[in-house]
């Protein structure tokens, strides 16, 4: 918290910087990591938290997914409540609220538009991911003052 990279609206990788991305992936796998060696969560990051300032998600949680400039089309009017946690604060849980179901455009590592209808705990990750790519943490995101607490 505090790097204020991640408070800044990232632009889209461009076509010409998709034989960058295999080697942002990688660093973002690596870091993923390290975290769940130290920390024992991480499912997804986004590119601003290793400080590549561009709309790029890495997610792995049965298989790896790369998301390159993901946009959410539809949301839900549906919410529920969770504690949300952070690779950029890995001690702190926030409470937040988030769309049951979304719907996600993105382009796959090999330029090609993808859609995928997320509900439930990958709907919840997908917006935390994409509010990174849009300078929002969820600290920003609280549902109220007492929505936080340290991880047990």
């Amino acid at each position: 918290m505090g790097d204020e990279r991640l408070y800044q609206v990232c632009p889209p990788v461009l076509q010409n910087e998709l034989p960058l991305v295999s080697e942002w992936v990688k660093d973002m796998h690596n870091v993923m990591q390290q975290i769940r060696q130290k920390y024992n969560f991480g499912r997804a990051i986004a590119a601003p938290q290793l400080g590549i300032m561009k709309r790029l998600v890495y997610m792995n949680i049965d298989k790896p997914i790369v998301f390159i400039n993901p946009e959410i089309q539809e949301a839900s009017e549906e919410f529920f409540e969770l504690w949300d946690d952070c690779m950029s604060f890995p001690n702190l849980l926030v409470k937040v609220k988030r769309h049951k179901t979304i719907t996600v455009n993105y382009l796959d590592e090999n330029w090609q538009q993808k859609q995928w209808i997320m509900t439930d705990a990958l709907s919840e990750l997908m917006q935390h991911e994409y509010d990174h790519l849009n300078g929002i943490l969820c600290t920003m995101r609280a549902i109220d003052s007492m929505s936080f607490k340290w991880r047990p």
